[in-house]
């Protein structure tokens, strides 16, 4: 029986251990244009804000158009001044609905990634 239980409570503190671990991932805190949001004028760039700081050469955002083209300059690099932001150029942008695809490393070996979209206004 302590066999058992001692097992239990092992698996118990496994279990409870990742999702401590979980926690830690690089998840967007806030971005530029926000996510779901419609802008009244093209931003010139995007912006990203992580919870943690980023692996510079293992960090990439993507920005594409209604029909999956790539509408970013391929100039995207995590901020020196700022290693929890990641941000890209855009071209120019005409009304229509855009979305933004980021993958990302932690500093801490965790990677994530993502979407979401924005819209700019006619």
């Amino acid at each position: 029986m302590t066999r058992l239980r001692t097992t239990f409570i092992i698996g118990v503190v496994l279990v409870f251990g990742g999702t401590t671990k979980a926690a830690a991932h690089a998840i967007v805190q806030h971005a530029e244009p926000p996510a779901e949001s419609t802008v009244q004028t093209p931003p010139a760039q995007v912006r990203l804000w992580f919870a943690e700081q980023l692996e510079p050469g293992l960090s990439s955002v993507r920005v594409v158009n209604e029909r999956g083209e790539q509408v970013d300059t391929g100039d995207a690099k995590v901020e020196p001044a700022e290693p929890n932001q990641l941000h890209v150029s855009l071209s120019s942008l005409s009304p229509g609905t855009y979305k933004v695809l980021w993958r990302v490393m932690s500093v801490d070996g965790h990677a994530t990634r993502g979407s979401f979209t924005f819209r700019v206004a006619p």
